[in-house]
């Protein structure tokens, strides 16, 4: 049975209680405001769902609403999960999730006429949304995050710049990749560096940041490009190269990298070779 709910002057009344949801009207100083529904997923995670209105008090109606059902969801029903999914332009109904103490996780997808959602959920045992820790963790879920690459920008003898033909593109590319969550980029490229080339080579200074534009499906990403020196050309003879995405290795002249390499490093590289590359610098988007 749907129990009544308040805090101060927000009185949750009942108005259904079946099939596993629980549904109440938001009243405020005995008159309706909005409604707020909890249902029963799969006996241990619920969703919720509301709709308060647009006039000004809307979302901190939400807001106190939100925090009263999700406690009563962990306290009186046994939840261990509550979730809300927002339709992404509802930007208000996503903040006021977030503040009364939902996480966000994800975006799912929507197929069809059907929008994209917010997915945003609240554990039993996260802590506190009021609390420091709770705070930073509800923060940092909902803040965007960019995409870093680390390339290595190695010469031989002749001034030659080596480039990796890779097995999933036409186009050649420094050496490096993508950085994992939480990795340093230096670090990253010595680990790319040893999977996909076999050896390990000191990092030499930040040549520059390289920002890329968002291009073909691909959202936007700074590229860190390090000097990693120079040696000597046979250097490349005894590598062993990952061959899942490696197909080669090639020490190239200006003619050869401006007709082989993907646009961002011809665009990079000419900089380099002109001496005119700044410490930041932004790439033009790319032709598609």
């Amino acid at each position: 049975m749907t129990v009544p709910l308040q805090h101060d002057d927000l009185v949750l009344e009942p108005t259904s209680g079946a099939d596993g949801l629980d549904g109440w009207s938001v009243v405020v100083d005995g008159e309706r405001r909005g409604t707020i529904a909890l249902r029963d997923d799969s006996g241990r995670t619920f969703s919720v769902r509301w709709n308060t209105g647009t006039g000004p008090e809307a979302f901190g109606l939400a807001v106190r609403a939100l925090r009263l059902v999700v406690e009563h969801a962990f306290t009186d029903l046994g939840a261990v999960r509550v979730e809300a999914r927002i339709p992404v332009e509802r930007t208000d109904d996503v903040r006021a999730a977030s503040v009364s103490g939902l996480r966000r996780e994800g975006i799912v997808r929507g197929a069809g006429t059907l929008p994209d959602r917010a997915l945003l959920a609240r554990l039993v045992d996260d802590p506190p949304a009021s609390s420091r820790d709770g705070f930073i963790a509800l923060l940092n879920a909902g803040l965007p995050t960019k995409r870093v690459i680390a390339q290595g920008l190695l010469r031989d003898e002749r001034g030659r710049v080596l480039l990796c033909r890779l097995t999933y593109k036409s186009e050649w590319d420094l050496p490096g990749g993508v950085i994992e969550v939480g990795e340093a980029p230096g670090l990253g490229l010595v680990r790319e560096l040893q999977e996909e080339l076999g050896v390990t080579l000191p990092l030499g200074d930040l040549v520059t940041v390289n920002w890329l534009p968002a291009w073909r499906g691909w959202d936007d990403a700074c590229i860190f490009l390090f000097d990693l020196g120079t040696v000597d050309s046979s250097w490349s003879d005894d590598l062993t190269l990952q061959p899942t995405e490696i197909a080669g290795v090639e020490w190239c002249d200006e003619a050869t990298w401006r007709e082989k390499a993907t646009a961002a490093a011809v665009e990079l590289l000419a900089d380099v070779t002109a001496g005119t590359v700044s410490t930041y610098r932004e790439a033009p988007l790319a032709p598609e």
